[in-house]
């Protein structure tokens, strides 16, 4: 799997090179899934102080079980239709409208805290349905926005406990209650990648970077799509977007990095490795990347010491590098040649 940014909704990330989105902590690179975001349905400056901004990420281990679960879930991919989305900021509610004092808006506002602090993901859903259930129908103003970021945030829940399909339900719900948000249409791009619906992926994040073209995440995660399109040129430009615009993005760079080797791009991809190695010297994806591309070039003596220094087991597993976190071909091959002390040719 390329590495991912899922975002969550806030009360405000791709699963090949990963993506949904929020304000994430983007700091420390690991390999993961897409970047997920916690849907933001609008400000929270007008509604009861319960509800504060803390964001729900869709953890890059969620991303990564993304990824697993989907290989069952295919045959069930037809039964949610898929509306290309189209994100309206001018309709987000007005919330100062909203009256401080009605108590089934106080009553929802605590809910949906009590959801975003709860310690299991089980209950975080538990309480999201509750709310929905109790205030989906009520006839106040408020009600789109508060019901929506519930479904946002219970698709967010869902989606990490592999309930692929039953979040798609939650984040179209979501789209449909609160147009003017990005992030549900962000989140659901990161499942749809996971359910390997690439187009409909790309479909969503461009939607996002309509309206927010300056989102590391949405270009993150449309370099994911692309990879798993096979359009490593595209993949190896967005990504390059990303680190650009959040040079923190630790993982958008390594995404990069892999898609350049990919593109027969070695010297700079590998330069692009080291780099990232500077800044986190325990960062096993570049650490096992730059070993597979020393080995290639016949650095044997440094393929051999980066491995030595490589602290992450699934590194050993093929199967996960092909499957989850999918990496290119050419540094896959790489990679299995040097597992194998065979020459190998990446020309």
């Amino acid at each position: 799997m390329m590495l991912v940014h899922l975002k969550p909704i806030k009360l405000h990330p791709s699963v090949a090179f990963q993506p949904v989105r929020s304000v994430r902590s983007y700091c420390y690179p690991h390999a993961g899934g897409p970047v997920a975001r916690s849907p933001l349905l609008g400000g929270s400056e007008a509604l009861p102080a319960q509800i504060g901004n803390r964001r729900q990420t869709l953890t890059k281990a969620g991303a990564l079980l993304l990824v697993q679960l989907a290989q069952q879930l295919a045959p069930a991919r037809a039964d949610v239709p898929y509306d290309a989305p189209t994100i309206r900021p001018n309709l987000a509610p007005k919330q100062g409208t909203f009256d401080p004092t009605d108590e089934d808006l106080r009553d929802a506002a605590a809910l949906l805290q009590r959801a975003l602090n709860a310690e299991e993901v089980q209950q975080e859903e538990a309480l999201l349905t509750e709310l929905i259930t109790k205030y989906e129908q009520t006839k106040s103003n408020w009600v789109p926005d508060v019901v929506g970021r519930a479904y946002g945030n219970r698709g967010n829940a869902r989606s990490r406990q592999g309930k692929l399909i039953q979040s798609l339900e939650d984040y179209n719900t979501a789209i449909r209650i609160c147009p003017w948000s990005g992030d549900p249409v962000l989140n659901r791009g990161v499942v749809l990648e996971a359910l390997g619906q690439f187009e409909d992926a790309l479909t969503d994040y461009r939607a996002v970077l309509s309206v927010q073209p300056q989102d590391p995440a949405g270009w993150n995660n449309l370099g994911n799509a692309s990879a798993g399109l096979g359009r490593w040129h595209d993949a190896a430009e967005f990504y390059g977007k990303a680190a650009s615009l959040a040079p923190e993005f630790a993982f958008s760079a390594a995404n990069k990095a892999v898609a350049l080797f990919q593109l027969g791009e070695t010297n700079e991809s590998m330069r692009e490795m080291r780099a990232l190695l500077r800044r986190y010297p325990d960062f096993p994806d570049m650490r096992a990347a730059l070993a597979a591309a020393d080995w290639s070039i016949g650095k044997l003596g440094d393929a051999e010491s980066n491995y030595q220094r490589l602290n992450d087991p699934r590194y050993r597993d093929r199967e996960w590098l092909r499957v989850n976190r999918r990496w290119p071909p050419k540094l896959l091959g790489a990679w299995e040649a040097f597992l194998d002390i065979k020459k190998v040719d990446v020309s």
